[in-house]
């Protein structure tokens, strides 16, 4: 059956990950990766064949996580945290990526592979951290449109760093790369939310009118999933383009009901995610360095936690906020898996550095619900 095959395995193996966890009052997705590594290529058992395939339609629940959260969160929202977003995060990329060279060096790493390390280190995961938001009722709170506002302009970073990194051999040649590159990002942005406050309301009126909650359902898909095409094509993440158009989409009369709708499609295909995270993780990598895999993730989650929680406090934010940033952000994200297929695709890191990258992203992804889970109850010991 191929692929239909693997979809099945994946939904009941989620459902039964699902089902643990939440008997042992653990966040869902932590079931979900578990889940993921039983039916991955590397064990045996009942396994996964076309893991690729899967890693692809796992992207769509990535972008319709980014749509949704689009459509929840407006412009005017995300406007008192742009300061901290748009400064803060660069700085975080910078001060997290020096963290990286120095693991690196220590580990034995070439300048370039530590720089590299650095770059993959300093992206968090927007999915990990949005559902554990969700899970703990923390959506809309300062601390998370702190965390959300970091997210995006992370996101924005992947274009530069698989444009730089690559070329650290000869960056020069990278430079013209870079600007073209910057340029259609703005061109696209600004189109985009010109073009969309004032093409999209109207289509979703039309579209409303005709009273069909099935096709109402297939015009928010079709415009989250197709904006976001649209920016691929045009040089950037296919999950931004999916968030700017649930972000313009989101101002309309009709961005509430298309949030209600579309949240068990995401829901389904964020399961296709989590597994398709899970399935990369290699036990038997870990087991045979599991000394350096425990001290790269203690350090990474230590320094990037620090790092977060030390700039939200430098941007004038108090209380709960740079507990719940540092405590929020530590991770690998997703975004690192994409930028590490880039380095082995362009000869620039090893079978190790990628191995040990994905092993370390997947832990920290697993700690993440968990070490957040703890902000309340550290916070009230002050």
């Amino acid at each position: 059956m191929g692929i239909a095959a693997d979809i099945a395995i994946i939904v009941v193996a989620g459902l039964i990950g699902g089902i643990i966890a939440q008997r042992l009052r653990q966040p869902l997705i932590l079931g979900y990766i578990l889940a993921g590594v039983i039916v991955g290529p590397y064990t045996g058992g009942v396994t996964v064949v076309e893991v690729h395939d899967i890693e692809l339609l796992a992207e769509i629940g990535v972008a319709l996580l980014l749509f949704a959260l689009g459509l929840e969160f407006s412009l005017k929202e995300l406007r008192p945290v742009a300061r901290v977003a748009l400064i803060g995060t660069p700085i975080q990329i910078g001060l997290t990526m020096a963290l990286g060279y120095g693991i690196g060096q220590w580990l034995g790493m070439s300048w370039i592979h530590a720089l590299w390390l650095g770059g993959l280190i300093a992206l968090s995961s927007t999915m990990v951290v949005l559902k554990s938001l969700s899970n703990q009722g923390r959506m809309g709170t300062l601390s998370s449109r702190v965390m959300i506002g970091m997210l995006i302009v992370q996101d924005l970073a992947v274009v530069p760093l698989m444009i730089i990194l690559p070329q650290l051999n000869d960056p020069e040649a990278g430079l013209p790369l870079l600007g073209w590159a910057a340029l259609r990002a703005a061109l696209f942005l600004l189109v985009m939310v010109f073009v969309g406050t004032r093409l999209l309301p109207w289509l979703m009126r039309y579209i409303a009118a005709w009273n069909s909650r099935e096709l109402f359902l297939l015009a928010i898909t079709a415009i989250g999933l197709g904006v976001g095409y649209a920016t691929y094509l045009s040089g950037l993440s296919f999950a931004l383009g999916a968030f700017v158009a649930g972000m313009v989409l989101s101002e309309s009369d009709y961005g509430h009901q298309a949030l209600s709708d579309i949240i068990p499609l995401r829901d389904l295909f964020g399961l296709l995610f989590f597994v398709s995270v899970g399935m990369l993780l290699d036990p038997a990598f870990l087991l045979n360095n599991l000394g350096v895999v425990l001290v790269v993730v203690g350090v990474v989650a230590l320094g990037k936690g620090l790092i977060f929680g030390l700039l939200s406090r430098l941007f004038g934010y108090r209380n709960i906020v740079p507990l719940a940033v540092g405590l929020g952000l530590f991770q690998v994200g997703e975004f690192s898996f994409v930028l590490a297929r880039v380095g082995v695709a362009t000869n620039s890191i090893d079978a190790n550095l990628y191995s040990l990258t994905l092993t370390v992203a997947i832990v920290t992804m697993l700690l993440t619900p968990l070490l957040s889970g703890f902000t309340g109850p550290l916070h009230a010991l002050r």
